[in-house]
């Protein structure tokens, strides 16, 4: 059997392959007298790794590295080792109320328990003493995932009397809870809570995802586990739990949870994106309790802002949950004291190296040059911003470093760099077949989709750009650099700005001329829908002794009947329809009158359904290359001309 329990509770396991009540039963092997609910291949789809072979050599690996971590004081660890196809994958996963000593030996515990009860399944998943920690691990990345393949319930011996009352009341309670943890950042999604019950009684509750889902998918995963309540999980019982993958709640009137462990100063203010806590000095004796106030206040007033070196017009404010720090020893550990080795890229912000943390894990790190207050803004826009968001298609921020003049920014390692790396290079873009192209376009799409629409925030990008989306190892698209980006009301339209701060090409003609919206990020991704079709930039592309820009080109073509004339030459066995169509997709993105632009939800819509019929392209904007903008220059402007269809160009 795939799946086994030992639990003190009744635990009802469910299939969704096959949607059959299993019945639990005592594995032969037990390492412990606590619970532990345990699952091995539940599908029996990922086969079994043999005796010394590569991948038992990387999950021994794996597993010992992320049980023996102690830079992670958050509990959660989400690690990878080896590569295909014996590349494994692990999640561990502690209750947010427990420290980081507890969680590493309820893992360390789990991990003998479910390698000895799994002890060849290449995917396996176990949840230690009461659900305090979950280990799970396998051979597909299983990061970024909702999963409630192995759902198990469990309920309690108490019911309720007042029935109705005690659900409505518990539905509301977990509601709440369930918007909390999904507004938590990437290292913690957890909360806990009470409301008065029937009967004099108080119901607490307890709800928790896996921090790599988004704010939406941590809300769906623990609405679907709130809706099996009264029914499948705990008819009106008094207590019980719904534990998934991916999520777990619980809920008792026994009494109180304990809040989220964070270690350290979880609620004190990043001051300058610097934890300082103000206390200088601990006293241990006894004394007039008056006197000693007296004295640390007189200590605070007079002495702690004379050692503060940072200038109050520089102080930037960030909550410390939204994001993780890092100190500048684990940078440059990481990235070898910043060698030129690690460098993978450098532009207008600064250098991009690449590095390892202790623990193994590849990352990225962005290090701004300079320390301007642009500079200074963008860097806190990215930090708040990003750490608030979560996305298969968005690049995920794991921190930030701020020591000195340094400003640096750790993102997850994406190991095929950026779109602009393959697509404006003729040898590297035949890489890119129609297949791998589409799904770029489509993976952006749904992006900037998230960004727009699906977020718990509205976000307008403002500065897409090939170099600005970065390729994973199976070429899904993750869009990056959110430093220009804004935060956009519910029922907010439009923004404006006096300083358009962008890249030439790839800017609406209204944002130019400091007016923006969701359809200027449409604009941009009409260009970056073109250039991924040509394989050519928006800018300086010479037909015969005249320079042309793409967007011309296109549109003179799309009304000749002739689009095909601007798909790259590589792309002769892609499906020529569907390549005509994203061609009228960009065409429809970048047209002059915004209204007339879709929305990202159309365009998405598009791409899911090619019987879904298109409205004919307007003329676009025309770039005018001999007055381009600077990127990132808040002074220069830029010259955008529309042409007539008789020849005649109006400005």
């Amino acid at each position: 059997m795939g799946c086994a329990i030992i639990n003190l509770l009744l635990i009802i396991f469910i299939y969704e392959a096959s949607a059959d009540t299993q019945t639990a039963t005592e594995p032969e092997v037990v390492r412990t007298s606590q619970d532990f609910h345990y699952c091995c291949d539940y599908k029996q789809a990922r086969g079994n790794y043999a005796a010394n072979s590569p991948y038992q050599t990387n999950l021994n690996t794996l597993l010992s590295t992320l049980t023996s971590n102690t830079d992670i004081d958050y509990g959660f660890y989400n690690f990878t080792n080896g590569e295909n196809p014996d590349k494994v994958y692990a999640i561990g996963l502690c209750r947010g109320d427990i420290n980081p000593d507890e969680c590493r030996n309820c893992l360390k515990l789990s991990r003998a328990n479910l390698t000895e009860l799994c002890p060849v399944q290449k995917d396996a998943i176990g949840w230690y003493e009461d659900d305090k920690c979950m280990l799970r691990y396998s051979d597909y990345k299983i990061f970024n995932k909702v999963e409630d393949g192995q759902t198990y319930y469990a309920g309690s011996e108490e019911i309720a009397t007042d029935l109705d009352q005690f659900t409505k009341d518990l539905k509301n309670l977990m509601n709440t809870l369930k918007g909390k943890a999904a507004s938590g950042d990437s290292r913690l999604k957890y909360d806990v809570g009470s409301i008065p019950g029937p009967d004099n009684k108080h119901i607490y509750g307890l709800v928790q995802c896996t921090p790599d889902l988004s704010g939406s998918e941590c809300d769906d995963c623990l609405g679907r586990s709130i809706q099996v309540i009264p029914t499948d999980c705990c008819e009106s019982r008094t207590g019980g739990k719904v534990v998934r993958p991916s999520c777990n709640l619980r809920f008792r009137t026994s009494g109180p949870f304990n809040e989220a462990f964070v270690e350290g100063c979880s609620n004190a203010k990043i001051i300058s994106f610097k934890c300082h806590l103000l206390i200088s000095v601990v006293v241990v004796i006894v004394v007039p309790v008056v006197v000693v106030v007296a004295a640390v206040v007189l200590i605070y007033i007079y002495i702690y802002p004379k050692k503060d070196p940072i200038p109050e017009k520089e102080e930037i404010e960030i909550d410390n949950s939204e994001s993780l720090q890092f100190s500048i020893n684990d940078i440059r550990n990481a990235t070898d004291d910043f060698s030129d080795y690690n460098k993978i890229g450098e532009g207008g912000f600064g250098a991009v190296y690449k590095g390892r943390l202790s623990n193994g894990q590849e990352i990225a790190i962005k290090r701004l040059s300079g320390k301007t207050s642009q500079g200074d803004r963008e860097f806190e826009n990215e930090v708040r911003l990003l750490s608030k968001l979560q996305h298969r298609n968005l690049v995920r921020l794991l921190g930030f470093c701020v020591e000195g003049k340094e400003r640096l920014l750790v993102y997850e390692f994406v190991i095929n760099k950026s779109l602009d790396y393959f697509i404006f290079d003729q040898t590297k873009r035949a890489q890119l077949d129609w297949e791998k192209r589409y799904k770029i376009i489509t993976g952006i799409a749904r992006g900037i989709l998230y960004l727009h629409q699906d977020s718990r925030l509205r976000i307008i990008h403002r500065d897409l750009k090939p170099s600005n989306i970065l390729l994973d190892e199976e070429m899904n698209p993750k869009l990056s650099d959110f430093g220009l980006a804004r935060l956009f009301d519910v029922d907010q339209t439009l923004g404006h700005t006096n300083r358009p701060f962008g890249t030439s090409g790839y800017m609406a003609p209204e944002y130019v001329n400091g007016k923006f919206s969701e359809k200027s990020d449409v604009f941009s991704f009409g260009v970056l829908v073109l250039e991924v079709i040509s394989g050519q930039k928006n800018s300086g592309i010479w037909n015969g002794e005249k320079k042309e820009d793409l967007l011309s080109i296109a549109w003179r073509n799309w009304r000749e009947g002739t689009a095909a004339n601007i798909v790259d030459a590589t792309l002769i066995n892609g499906s020529q329809n569907e390549i005509v169509r994203c061609i009228h997709i960009g065409l429809l993105c970048v047209q002059e009158n915004v209204a007339a632009r879709p929305t990202m939800a159309f365009v998405v819509t598009v791409f899911n359904s090619h019987s879904q019929t298109l409205p004919v392209p307007l003329e676009p904007a025309y770039y005018d290359d001999s007055a381009q903008l600077p990127e990132f220059n808040s002074g220069a402007t830029i010259e955008y001309t529309t042409r007539s269809t008789s020849g005649e160009e109006g400005q």
